[in-house]
């Protein structure tokens, strides 16, 4: 039995760009800009201190963030996977500054994304209040990069506790609560992370968004449209650094009375396994031999 993950905590994404990237996230995207210096900024699309912390130069990399439930939970959850054989460290003091945590655990998935599980990470006691009414309502999930989806699958799910909801062709959808899934694998050729997910309040928000991308000459590269796994409504947009962002709203719950009957579902490497609507998309990892 695996580690028990509260929830996702934070992307990390290092840009070529900061200005850019603070600008799209602001501008475009609808977040709030809670701190800034030389080298990174912090944004947010809910309560929590910060959702994406963009740094400086691309060669700083990608990291996702992981809530445990305590500190005690943390170190417990690092003794469990160092008896496994999972290579970790700590994080110094420096980064758990940077972070906005008090614990820091830092490993890497088979493929080499960098994962980071956090204790006690900063809230915030003003209500998020972004720069445009994009309606959203919490940071949700990641799409992540993998060069071998069963070895990385084997991780999620056996090392850090994750449970599969359902497949798309090789990519598993995972889920380490409810939501249908917090984080997706999909066959790439290199690590890191491919979208990163915002969920909205309704349709109506995603319609709203779709006219302010247009109007703003932002590629859409899928959607609207609305997903067969986890019945979300959905738009994906091309943002800086090779970064794909989603906004969503409707994903399915799994409850702990569902798992009693749930049985994850394999969904066919074809364009409506991804789009139940119609839509095809124009993102590498979800494109199939024919596209």
């Amino acid at each position: 039995m695996g580690i028990d993950l509260h929830d996702i905590r934070y992307a990390r994404i290092g840009t070529e760009d900061l200005d850019t990237s603070v600008r799209f996230a602001t501008e475009i995207l609808g977040l709030e800009l809670m701190e800034r210096d030389a080298s990174s900024a912090y944004l947010r699309g809910d309560n929590r201190d910060h959702n994406i912390c963009y740094t400086k130069g691309r060669e700083t990399g990608h990291a996702t963030g992981w809530e445990m439930s305590s500190m005690e939970a943390l170190d417990a959850a690092a003794a469990q996977l160092e008896a496994s054989g999972v290579t970790l460290r700590a994080g110094t003091n420096e980064e758990r500054e940077q972070r906005r945590v008090h614990g820091l655990v830092v490993v890497t998935d088979p493929t080499g994304n960098t994962i980071e599980l956090v204790a006690r990470p900063a809230a915030c006691g003003r209500r998020y209040f972004g720069t445009r009414d994009a309606g959203i309502t919490s940071f949700s999930h990641v799409g992540l990069r993998t060069t071998n989806a069963s070895v990385d699958e084997k991780f999620w799910t056996g090392d850090l506790g994750g449970k599969v909801s359902d497949w798309i062709g090789d990519a598993p959808l995972i889920r380490i609560n409810e939501i249908h899934h917090n984080v997706a694998l999909f066959p790439s050729t290199y690590a890191g992370i491919q979208h990163v997910n915002f969920q909205v309040a309704e349709v109506d928000d995603i319609m709203r968004s779709f006219y302010h991308l247009q109007q703003r000459n932002v590629r859409i590269v899928f959607g609207p449209g609305r997903h067969p796994t986890s019945g979300a409504r959905f738009l994906y947009f091309q943002g800086p650094d090779d970064v794909i962002y989603e906004y969503s709203c409707g994903v399915r719950t799994i409850t702990e009375e569902d798992e009693k009957t749930y049985i994850p579902r394999s969904f066919p490497m074809e364009p409506s396994s991804f789009c139940m609507w119609g839509s095809r998309p124009d993102i590498p990892e979800f494109k199939t031999d024919g596209d």
